[in-house]
This record gives C-alpha cells, sequence and structure tokens, in this order.
C-alpha cells in the first residue's frame, strides 16, 4: 500500500454511508425475507445479537438447496486436484523473452506457479470464507470478500457494506462498516482517538462501540483507500492499489442493468418457497390436530364420563356403547391435495437447486472430467451465473492472490505485460486438463509416420516438460538434464576403458607365463598368493589362452 492522502474526504465516511443506506434498504429487506425461508441466521435483523432465537422454517428445503448448491459452486470454483487457471504467453512475447524452442520449459514453470497458487489457497484456508460467500450470494445475491496482504479471508455481509456501480456494472467505490470495541481499535486508530493501551483497559471498562469505516473509491488508474473510526480520520491508513489488485472483490449473483446490488437465486423462486412454506406449515399442525384422540359421550346418555376415564385397560363397566365415540377430522382428502401440491413445489425447486443431480460422486479426489461436467451443468442451468463468478471471483481473485505471493516472495515476479492468468471454463477445459487431451490426440495423429520420423521430428524434452504441465506434476528429479545424461555416459566411457585396459593386463600376464622358466613361475605364484585380485586376472587369461589353442 503507497502512501496517498485526499484531504477532501476526511470526516465524510459515515454521513456518505448513511446516504448509500437508503439505497440499499430495498434489497436487504428482500434478502432478509429470502434468509427467512431458507437460511435465517445468514442475514438476521436489525438489532439482533448472539443470544436471538430464530425460527426455522417448517420445509427445509429452501436450506438444503443453498448448501447443496453453493458446494457445487464452490468445488466448480476451486477444484481440489487442478488448478482453476492457467497463465497465459502471447507466442510473440515468448519469442523475444526466451524463445519459441522454450515452449515446455515455459509451460512448465507456469504449471509450478500454478500449484504454488493452489497450494497458497490451501494452507490460508480460503475455502471456508469462499463457501459463506457461496451461501450469501444464493440467499441474499451480494457479497464482499476482503483479501489482506497477510493471512485469510474475510466475507462483509450485505447489511455491513454499501457499493456504487456505473451503469456498466463497473465498481465505482465500497465502505465498509465494522463495530468495534476499545480492546479491538487498531494502533494508529487508538492514536488518533487518544484512547489507552489494551493493557491499561481496565475489566470494568465500559463496552463503548466504535464505528470503523474503510472507504475505497476507483479514481482512474488506482483504487485509492483510507480509514475512519466515527468523524475521524485515521492519518496512516490512506493508500492505493493497481486496478486489477482491489483487495475487495464485490460480488453478485445475477447482475441487473443499472442496479449497484444483484439478486439472489432464492428470490426468482421466492412464491414457490412462499408457497412451499405455507402448505407444509398447514399440513404439519393438522396433522397434529388430527392426530389427537377425543371421546365423545353423549349428554343425555346413561354411561357415565368419570367411570370411562377412570375405568383401567380390560375392565368392565356398566354404559351403551352408542353413549361413547371417537372425535374424528375428516380432512384426508384435504390433505392428500395439499400434499399432492406441496410435492410439486419440491420437484420444482430441487430442478432449481439441483438436488437432483447425482454426476458427483462420493469420493475424495474428483476426476477433471466430473468437475468439467458440473462447470457445463451449472453454466446451463443457472443461465451463465457460473461465467460471471468465473470473471468477478476468480479472475480478481487470482490477481490478487498473484501480487501478494510476489510481494511475499514466494514466488518469481514475472513481467505482467506479457503473463496474464487466464480462466478455463466451461466446455473446454478446467485448469490444464485438456492440454493433456490435446497432446495424446496430437500423437495418434503422427502415429501412422512410424517412430523413426518421430524420432527425427518430435522433440522429446519439451515433450516431456508440456506432459508434465498437463499432468500438475512436478519433473523436477524425475526427468534427466542433458548434464546428467552426459556424466553417465562419460562414467560408462570410463568404465569401459577400465575394463578394456585390465584385459590387456591380463592377457600380457598371460603370455609371461607361457615362456616363464620354473624360478619366475614360483616367484609369481607368491605374488599371486599375496594378490587376490592378480591371481584371478592371471586365471582368467590363462582359461582364455587354453581356448584359443
Amino acid at each position: 500500500m503507497n502512501d496517498t492522502q485526499d484531504t477532501n474526504e476526511g470526516g465524510q465516511l459515515k454521513s456518505l454511508y448513511e446516504q448509500g443506506f437508503s439505497h440499499r434498504e430495498s434489497y436487504l429487506n428482500r434478502a432478509r425475507e429470502c434468509a427467512k425461508l431458507t437460511i435465517p441466521t445468514l442475514l438476521r435483523d436489525q438489532g439482533s445479537n448472539w443470544a436471538t432465537t430464530f425460527q426455522t422454517p417448517f420445509q427445509s428445503i429452501g436450506a438444503r438447496g443453498v448448501n447443496h448448491l453453493a458446494s457445487k459452486l464452490l468445488l466448480t470454483l476451486l477444484p481440489p486436484n487442478s488448478p482453476f487457471f492457467r497463465l497465459t504467453i502471447d507466442d510473440f512475447d515468448i519469442e523475444e523473452l526466451v524463445g519459441s524452442e522454450q515452449r515446455g520449459a515455459v509451460e512448465e514453470g507456469f504449471a509450478k506457479i500454478e500449484r504454488s497458487a493452489m497450494n497458497e489457497i490451501e494452507t490460508e484456508a480460503f475455502r471456508v470464507p469462499v463457501f459463506e460467500a457461496l451461501k450469501h450470494l444464493i440467499t441474499t445475491g451480494n457479497c464482499l470478500l476482503y483479501l489482506p496482504e497477510e493471512g485469510g479471508m474475510r466475507v462483509f455481509h450485505l447489511d455491513r457494506y454499501i457499493c456504487k456501480r456505473d451503469p456498466m456494472g463497473n465498481l465505482l467505490y465500497v465502505i465498509t462498516k465494522e463495530s468495534l470495541d476499545a480492546k479491538t481499535v487498531p494502533e494508529n486508530a487508538r492514536v488518533a482517538l487518544g484512547l489507552p493501551s489494551p493493557q491499561e483497559l481496565s475489566p470494568e471498562s465500559p463496552d463503548k462501540p466504535y464505528e470503523l469505516f474503510t472507504y475505497v473509491c476507483n479514481k482512474g488508474k488506482y483504487w485509492h483507500i483510507h480509514q475512519e473510526i466515527g468523524t475521524t480520520t485515521i492519518p496512516d491508513s490512506y493508500g492505493k492499489f493497481p486496478m486489477d489488485k482491489n483487495p475487495f472483490i464485490a460480488l453478485r449473483f445475477s447482475r441487473v442493468d443499472g442496479e449497484s446490488y444483484g439478486r439472489g437465486l432464492v428470490e426468482e423462486y421466492l412464491g414457490d418457497l412462499k408457497s412451499l412454506e405455507a402448505l407444509t406449515q398447514a399440513i404439519v399442525e393438522g396433522s397434529a390436530a388430527a392426530a389427537k384422540v377425543l371421546f365423545l359421550v353423549r349428554p343425555n346418555g346413561t354411561t357415565r364420563i368419570k367411570t370411562v376415564a377412570d375405568a383401567p385397560s380390560g375392565a368392565i363397566v356398566q354404559g351403551d356403547a352408542q353413549d361413547v365415540s371417537t372425535l374424528q377430522v375428516q380432512k384426508f382428502n384435504d390433505f392428500r391435495v395439499a400434499q399432492e401440491t406441496a410435492q410439486k413445489i419440491q420437484d420444482r425447486l430441487a430442478a432449481a437447486f439441483l438436488l437432483n443431480s447425482s454426476v458427483q460422486r462420493n469420493a475424495e479426489r474428483v476426476t477433471a472430467e466430473e468437475i468439467r461436467f458440473m462447470a457445463q451443468e451449472l453454466e446451463s442451468t443457472l443461465g451463465g451465473v457460473y461465467s460471471v463468478l468465473s470473471q468477478e471471483f476468480q479472475l480478481p481473485l487470482i490477481n490478487i492472490l498473484l501480487a501478494r505471493m510476489v510481494k511475499q516472495k514466494k514466488m518469481p515476479k514475472f513481467p505482467k505485460e506479457a503473463v496474464k492468468p487466464q480462466i478455463v471454463t466451461g466446455m473446454e477445459a478446467l485448469g490444464r486438463g485438456q492440454d493433456l487431451n490435446k497432446l495424446s490426440q496430437f500423437l495418434e495423429y503422427l502415429a501412422p509416420l512410424g517412430p523413426e520420423v518421430l524420432a527425427q521430428k518430435l522433440n522429446i524434452d519439451d515433450y516431456m516438460d508440456r506432459l508434465g504441465a498437463s499432468l500438475g506434476i512436478d519433473t523436477g528429479g524425475l526427468i534427466k538434464t542433458d548434464e546428467q545424461i552426459q556424466q553417465e555416459q562419460a562414467e560408462a566411457q570410463q568404465a569401459q576403458q577400465e575394463q578394456m585396459e585390465q584385459a590387456q593386463q591380463a592377457q600380457t600376464q598371460a603370455d609371461v607365463i607361457k615362456g616363464a622358466t620354473p624360478n619366475m613361475v614360483k616367484g609369481m605364484n607368491d605374488q599371486m598368493a599375496n594378490n587376490p585380485e592378480m591371481a584371478q586376472q592371471m586365471q582368467e587369461a590363462m582359461a582364455q589362452q587354453m581356448g584359443n589353442a
């Protein structure tokens, strides 16, 4: 964050937030209504707290649908076993930077960066806040993510921020509101407010809330940011970010032209959810009333009520059977109509929330083909919402994450003008899985040419680099380098040379033995007794001589 200051904005965030609150109120009311029919705790009523008891709906298909669809979206947007993006470079740029013959090595380097980014996502546990954000998107239609320079991700609900967009849907500014107590106020804000340190605060100190406002504004080439507590500006909170590195990601489930906020999937099916809620409540309450057992006794009958009530099972009492009857609610046909109507509505909602889909296996590792199919299913069923999330969530997320990892020196810096992340969605592929299929098809088409032509024309080293990148495998240490191959060849040649020299030496010794005198033979025998290796060589040489003879 680079320091910059705009004095015209100091002390105005609270009033600006209150002005935007009225515009957001209608979206907030609809979102709360949607939450009450699905998961009431997602967006609570104003004034509620941790002690508030929330009334759960009579039907559960709303909650099951939201959780199920959020799980599918999470698995597709952040697949557990393959990157959801790939780094691309233009052919002209790669020719200028490293040369076209090094494309395989470049692809392998990109694959390493992609795996490092996915490891960062797993290490920082991004899936938990993303899953929460997806549930909010499905139910309320809006959510704000914040990815700081260090640490995990934060989720801001619709009642904790306002935003403004231009007619094209581009974000103009975002203002968040947080409620802090005296112990959680940041140190820089503590100095500006004249508050004592947390160690100086006594347990009996009044827990006064402090409103922290964060303002992020689009000013052309940069995003400008600063913070205020109440009407007091925090001096060193001013900063700016590049346009593609904004840590605040304002998400919408569906885009409505001319509106700054989105609409959720639950709002589109709010009529069915309300109808199902009313029918389910009527069926439950009617069934409870019908299950109640009441005995009626004729007022003018001879049978005494106390006798019937106090009589144990199997007792013999005096009375008339015509005086006692059982109350029965003749509502069977009405219940059947209500149940059939409720079942039809459940079927429609199950199709809307993809509850009937059984493509995904209940397995720890899901294949790329399954992820690809789910992406296609989400795209076709939800009317392009997956494409919206890929551009408004996945792409900003990976831009911010890569910039953060470069700043933390967890990966090398690369030219951002030439190397750009690309989100691969839809039927084509997810991650680099499609590259593997294309490589396999390429070899199949070349197979009729014969192995001699392939050995002459195909660059095996580059092919193996691209194959490893497609599979997401780190080939470091797995494939031998040119230096290792040359060293092994040199060692093999040296070993062969030593064997030839030993054979020649043994042959010379055998020739000497052949023409030696008895005294010379005795001396050689003594040397061989002291040198077993020499003895073995002499025996091999003599055996060779006898064979030649």
